[in-house]
């Protein structure tokens, strides 16, 4: 009768054991993807914050560049109005 019941008693340990570590398994996978998930989030948001705070020289460049010709656009709408009068 022992012998049955240690017949059935081992297998059935190794078996309770493998699904315990299968859980265990998909519960760390289940964490890394997690916390991968939530690495990319934070990233995502310094390289925002980063490009919101910093402005690219070729960006800046740009710019001035648009500022001057409004400014030179201005002047010589002044100086038309100047020259006609208005």
């Amino acid at each position: 009768m022992e012998i049955h019941i240690l017949q059935l008693l081992i297998p059935s340990v190794g078996l309770i054991s493998g699904l315990i570590a299968t859980y265990v398994s998909l519960q760390n996978r289940a964490l890394l993807a997690e916390v991968r998930r939530e690495l990319a989030e934070i990233e995502s948001k310094v390289f925002l914050r980063i490009n919101g705070t910093y402005v690219r020289q070729a960006e800046c460049k740009l710019r001035e560049e648009l500022a001057a010709e409004r400014h030179d656009a201005v002047v010589k709408e002044i100086r038309r109005r100047n020259a006609a009068g208005e």
